[in-house]
């Protein structure tokens, strides 16, 4: 049975705290949101240099869980989930991938309750004009969802649960992807955002190293 109707999440901790959004207070981990924030245009910068790249085989690959309706979504993964593990990662960090993203890549590794989040992922998000994300839950209710803005376009909208909301350039903003959310892109340029999932803050130092990757 799903948690509610709107946490359809199937690999769960019954006990966390439940919510659609969260302030960076709330997560306990303010201090690393804020230093993303606060190099925002250094993220920014090495994920444009990917985006501008002519061999399309070594830049952003097209969203691969088919959550797309309509429209352009593409990925550029830095860290992944253990059990998406390729060839060309460490562990959880696509060696690849961070060798063109040092600096971010860096800010990850110096927080490990991100880096070290085998139910997430680290990766920059580029969405098109006229895109609509289907709505949708993660799988697990274990970790956080960061967002920051890096390149923001009007009328593109994030909903969580029943409230929605808008990027900002080099804000972060905090979700619980268990939650059903849903984007819409009806602006006229991409929109780019670097995303961080981070263990739940109310998850024990045992939990987080013996919970299995999904």
């Amino acid at each position: 049975m799903f948690k509610s109707a709107y946490q359809r999440s199937v690999h769960n901790v019954d006990r966390l705290t439940a919510r659609p959004w969260w302030s960076l207070q709330e997560t306990t981990y303010e201090t690393f949101f804020r230093q993303l924030e606060k190099n925002w245009k250094k993220i920014r910068d090495e994920a444009l240099a990917i985006l501008k790249t002519k061999d399309q085989t070594v830049g952003f690959q097209d969203e691969a869980e088919t959550l797309v309706q309509v429209g352009d979504w593409k990925q550029f993964d830095l860290f992944v989930r253990d059990s998406l593990c390729s060839p060309h990662s460490s562990g959880r960090k696509v060696m690849v991938n961070c060798k063109r993203t040092p600096f971010t890549c860096r800010l990850v590794d110096e927080f490990p309750l991100a880096a070290s989040c085998v139910r997430g992922q680290v990766k920059f998000s580029v969405i098109q004009p006229g895109t609509h994300v289907w709505p949708h839950c993660g799988p697990t209710n274990c970790r956080l969802r960061a967002h920051l803005g890096l390149v923001v376009a009007e009328n593109a909208t994030l909903r969580v649960g029943n409230e929605t909301r808008l990027w900002e350039e080099g804000k972060v903003m905090i979700f619980d992807d268990s939650f059903e959310h849903e984007v819409w892109h009806n602006g006229s340029s991409y929109r780019l955002i670097l995303i961080v999932d981070v263990w739940h803050p109310e998850l024990t130092p045992y939990e987080r190293k013996t919970l299995q990757p999904i």
